[in-house]
């Protein structure tokens, strides 16, 4: 059984930084694409990066370029975000998924898998 589980959101002031985790159990995360997407109140769900399996590929929404930095570390099993000069526009819940297919999250995309999701929120 695959499962997704992601931690590290919090309150932060803007200019702060936070990383989350996505921990993956079930799969070889060798073979599998992750992406992270986050859902605001009232907007839709916004693919902010992503990442294939060999991490060749890597895609990030032009919102937070030079400012977040996804990767995965195949030996535990873990993708991660790191998210640094956060801005009050980046308050969301935010989501990881895997696919074995790697599709970089800018518009409609289905994953296979997904986490429960992180809320973060940035504020003074």
């Amino acid at each position: 059984q695959v499962q997704l589980v992601e931690s590290g959101g919090g309150l932060v002031q803007p200019g702060g930084s936070l990383r989350l985790s996505c921990a993956t159990s079930g799969l070889t995360l060798d073979d599998y694409a992750i992406a992270w997407f986050r859902q605001a109140p009232g907007k839709e769900r916004e693919g902010v990066a992503g990442i294939s399996s060999g991490e060749g590929s890597i895609y990030y929404a032009d919102s937070v370029k030079g400012r977040f930095t996804i990767s995965k570390d195949n030996t535990k099993n873990v993708a991660y975000l790191q998210m640094n000069n956060l801005k009050p526009e980046d308050t969301a819940v935010y989501y990881c998924a895997a696919d074995r297919v790697f599709q970089p999250p800018s518009g409609y995309v289905e994953y296979d898998y997904w986490g429960q999701g992180t809320q973060v929120t940035v504020s003074s």
